[in-house]
């Protein structure tokens, strides 16, 4: 049993951690950088350490001194949350050495899905469909060679990539050349890794992703599926779930993929296996593997009734899983829409500044995960997220309902944010019927007149 859990991360999901702690009766350490201090996660930890100054590099990515303040603490575990170093393997490692449990997979089933090259190979051999794509780049010319196979539109992806970086979609041989060379230097210096390949582009794909749970005993379940369709530059905006475009078959056929490529890296704790969907084939592929919890895991909480984090601690602890697969039911439908620190009518440009005032939505059906508060500060050194709305009625119908109802209560006075976007798609006549794609809302917005 922990004692003592270290929580490397902020914001929401700092809270979040913190939260699963104090129900398990765990105590927690808050790390935090110098302007972050007045976080309500900082405040109500049992202990704090600040590691650093602002930037992200020198505090929330700085190991030596996040290893120094468990060791200091006295902390059985660190729980990376997501982002920062929830991916990194050689964290992992370093945890290891120091006799501090990382809350999250070994190092081998890290390094075996956070490589994307590698990560298609492997679901491959656990018979998981995959799109066609090259081995890692060698030569511009093999780039080539398969655009002229298989046509444009093709993507260039990077072999460590995450969160839309080092990505480009190209439509021509001229395209490709420039975009070659620009996703090589953005991978480089984003992952200090400039592997690139190149995959064949489904249009009007769906995204859909299913969660895992997996036991260090080598037990392993889905709990279904979240469609997460609505994205802007690969980064996803809403979520939801379950998916409403595909059929009970497909679910069980991919639900039962998601846990063969689990299986096939030895995975444990908690994680998700997402796919491309085309909808006029009903044909999926897989996409990648998220080793870690989540920007969009609430929606699956909300309608299983399973707390993935506390799961995720749990299984850390050697605990095995105490539901199975026959016991998963999905009740009801939810809705997640991400609150950033954006301006959607200057093309989802960062609003940096201090919140003034703000009001948080409530009611029946409504859950908000949160950390700001009047005075924070929206700083140029982290991600602008600042709240998750979530929304769970008995079918669809009403979980839109009352996201539409919550995102009308909804303000943040001080610096711009998404709210008129998800204002606008509430109303979305192509949205309320399922009938959105990767690729359908991007150039729009949101405007004044919307509110």
């Amino acid at each position: 049993m922990f004692k003592k859990i270290l929580i490397a991360n902020r914001g929401e999901i700092a809270l979040r951690i913190l939260r699963a702690c104090k129900e398990l009766d765990i105590k927690t350490v808050a790390v935090f950088s110098e302007v972050d201090r007045d976080l309500p996660h900082v405040q109500m930890a049992d202990e704090a350490f600040c590691v650093g100054p602002a930037e992200a590099s020198d505090s929330y990515l700085n190991i030596p001194n996040i290893i120094g303040a468990a060791l200091i603490s006295r902390s059985d575990a660190i729980h990376p949350g997501y982002g920062f170093l929830a991916e990194n393997p050689e964290f992992v490692e370093i945890c290891k050495d120091h006799n501090i449990m990382f809350i999250g997979p070994n190092r081998e089933s890290m390094t075996a899905m956070g490589d994307k090259a590698a990560a298609r190979e492997t679901a491959s051999r656990a018979g998981v469909p995959v799109l066609p794509g090259t081995d890692v780049l060698d030569e511009d010319r093999q780039a080539f060679a398969f655009a002229r196979q298989y046509g444009y539109p093709v993507i260039i992806k990077a072999v460590a990539g995450g969160g839309g970086r080092g990505m480009r979609i190209v439509n021509s041989d001229e395209e490709l050349r420039d975009s070659l060379s620009e996703a090589k230097l953005e991978a480089f210096k984003s992952f200090a890794d400039d592997r690139i390949y190149v995959e064949k582009l489904m249009t009007e794909a769906r995204h859909i992703e299913f969660q895992i749970l997996a036991d260090k005993l080598g037990n392993v379940i889905h709990l279904g599926d979240r469609d997460c369709s609505v994205q802007r530059r690969n980064q996803k905006l809403i979520e939801e779930a379950p998916s409403q475009v595909i059929s009970p078959y497909i679910r069980r056929k991919m639900g039962d993929a998601a846990v063969s490529a689990a299986r096939a890296i030895g995975y444990h704790g908690v994680g998700t296996v997402e796919f491309l969907y085309d909808v006029n084939t009903a044909k999926f592929y897989f996409l990648e593997m998220n080793t870690r919890i989540q920007v969009e895991h609430p929606v699956t909480e909300m309608v299983t009734g399973v707390d993935l984090v506390r799961e995720q601690i749990r299984m850390e602890m050697d605990e095995p899983l105490d539901i199975n697969q026959r016991q998963i039911f999905i009740r009801g439908h939810a809705l997640e829409c991400r609150i950033n620190a954006e301006d959607p009518e200057r093309n989802f440009a960062p609003s940096l500044g201090e919140i003034k005032d703000f009001r948080l939505p409530g009611g029946p059906g409504i859950r908000v995960d949160s950390h700001i508060y009047r005075g924070y500060k929206i700083l140029p050194y982290y991600d602008s997220l600042i709240a998750k709305v979530i929304s769970h009625g008995k079918d669809r119908q009403e979980a839109l309902i009352r996201m539409d109802r919550a995102m009308y209560e909804m303000y943040v006075e001080g610096v711009k944010t998404t709210i008129p976007f998800h204002r606008m798609m509430m109303k979305d006549e192509q949205f309320r019927k399922c009938e959105v794609h990767t690729g359908s809302v991007e150039g729009r917005s949101g405007s004044d007149e919307d509110e």
